[in-house]
């Protein structure tokens, strides 16, 4: 919004703005924020911003936590969810130099690694410009309750719109509730949030996220999808954030609750973000050939087979919860099997039939969620695809495709001879241990982040397993 502090200091003026709030992300891709009198900003703030303490975000160790963060002017947008006029902002955040010594870019910061990755991308000379378009699958909800205590573990989720709902007689019931997996395009009165969806779409434009459409999604207990229009990568990234943020808060001041866990409700499809992707180089699409497989370059299927080689290390980064390979099993249209199709929702790749001209002609890997950290997840796709070129990578003579038929209803032993995602985060893990010098090439993902990430993921399923199952009870109570 401003290329200067003076623009930033009249507009705050002009508009009565009274606070202004700092927004940076910590590890696992949440926005946490400070907030300061809108009179505290001036040039200081940005020479030497604000200071904090990294090792509450997830990345330093406590003895080397001191950094600054230092604000974009140009990401400002008026905050639409507080009662004083508010002003939000992004920015990057550096490590504190010694006396005499600038600060410089700390290099674990989830967007300095996006930075780097597209700096990187360019040093190779391979293109200049990553274009992506993600898709935001969520489920808008009436309730959630949730507990793990030591003698009770249990949760609870509940929309009027679902088919459980079909016999409530506590409250008025009108009966338009949606049959399980036969939400798709729904239309009212048995699309309940269709207003609010709207809503959510008005309040992205206004922040700059252009919006294609939204819908009702298969999943008939409230899932939902608002699809964007594509961008760079970083762009996108940050607009990641943005529209979780937007799309919670709305959801909370319209009596919701948004979530964009992969899989929240058993036996109903599960919420991906598919991400679309094209590269380009001086203004030149990269991934046409009006006679390649589906309209596909040499370069494109080098940069799907990068994806293909490194498809497991990469759901670490891509999935990185337990409840992501809840969501990734067959019979939900979710991508189990490493692999590439025309139109293949069955596939970790698919490429659209209706994208035809060159300068739309791309591929989707749809095995990512919205659990992940969009930064690192964006940036170690793009270095999985660009080690697919350097290395001219073949998907086809690897034995990955093209797979153009249904392989959700291949025999088991057909199944078989398949190469397949991992089927936990502890699998996925592995995969990164064994499989992660394409991310660290140019020095955009850190070793010691890695190493980190994977500790720390580590943890998180450790406890999480440890923790005995409802449906176990059923299972083995009276054994």
């Amino acid at each position: 919004m401003f290329k200067t502090v003076k623009e930033a200091q009249d507009f705050i003026k002009a508009n009565d703005i009274k606070m202004i709030d700092f927004k940076m992300i910590d590890i696992n891709g949440r926005w946490r924020h400070i907030t300061i009198p809108s009179n505290r900003l001036n040039e200081d703030t940005m020479v030497y911003g604000i200071g904090f303490d990294g090792s509450n975000y997830g990345y330093a160790a406590v003895e080397k936590s001191d950094m600054v963060f230092i604000p974009n002017l140009e990401s400002a947008q008026i905050d639409p969810f507080v009662s004083q006029p508010t002003l939000t902002m992004t920015g990057d955040v550096c490590i504190i130099g010694k006396v005499g010594e600038p600060n410089r870019p700390f290099d674990q910061y989830p967007r300095n690694v996006a930075i780097r990755a597209q700096e990187y991308m360019k040093e190779t000379g391979i293109a200049d410009k990553m274009i992506i378009g993600p898709e935001f699958e969520f489920h808008l909800l009436d309730h959630v309750s949730y507990e793990a205590k030591p003698n009770r573990v249990a949760y609870e989720v509940d929309t009027e719109q679902a088919n459980w709902n079909t016999g409530e007689n506590e409250v008025q019931n009108f009966g338009y509730q949606v049959p399980s997996g036969g939400g798709y395009h729904v239309a009212a009165p048995q699309d309940i949030t269709y207003d609010i969806r709207s809503r959510m779409c008005l309040m992205l434009e206004e922040w700059g996220v252009k919006v294609k459409y939204h819908h009702h999604e298969v999943g008939g207990s409230g899932q939902v999808e608002i699809e964007v229009e594509l961008g760079e990568m970083l762009e996108m990234a940050d607009k990641t954030m943005i529209i979780k943020y937007i799309v919670k808060n709305e959801a909370v001041a319209s009596g919701k609750t948004a979530t964009f866990m992969p899989k929240p409700i058993f036996g109903e499809a599960g919420n991906g973000m598919h991400v679309h992707m094209l590269l380009f180089k001086d203004g030149k699409p990269l991934f046409f050939d009006e006679n390649g497989y589906s309209g596909l370059s040499d370069v494109a299927h080098w940069f799907m087979g990068g994806l293909l080689k490194h498809a497991r290390s990469l759901c670490a980064i891509t999935n990185p919860s337990t409840n992501s390979f809840k969501r990734l099993v067959p019979g939900y249209e979710a991508p189990v099997t490493i692999g590439y199709a025309t139109s293949n929702r069955s596939a970790v790749i698919r490429i659209p039939a209706y994208a035809k001209s060159p300068e739309t002609k791309r591929f989707e890997i749809r095995n990512p969620d919205a659990t992940c950290n969009p930064y690192y997840a964006y940036a170690a796709i793009l270095m999985a695809g660009l080690d697919g070129i350097e290395n001219k990578i073949d998907p086809e003579k690897n034995g990955w495709g093209p797979y153009d038929y249904n392989l959700y209803k291949l025999s088991d032993e057909e199944k078989a001879k398949l190469q397949h995602l991992p089927a936990s985060l502890d699998e996925a893990l592995d995969a990164l241990e064994a499989d992660y010098e394409y991310l660290t090439k140019g020095g955009v993902f850190p070793e010691a982040l890695l190493k980190l990430w994977i500790k720390n993921k580590r943890a998180e399923a450790k406890k999480i397993n440890q923790i005995p199952h409802p449906a176990e009870f059923g299972y083995y109570y009276d054994l």
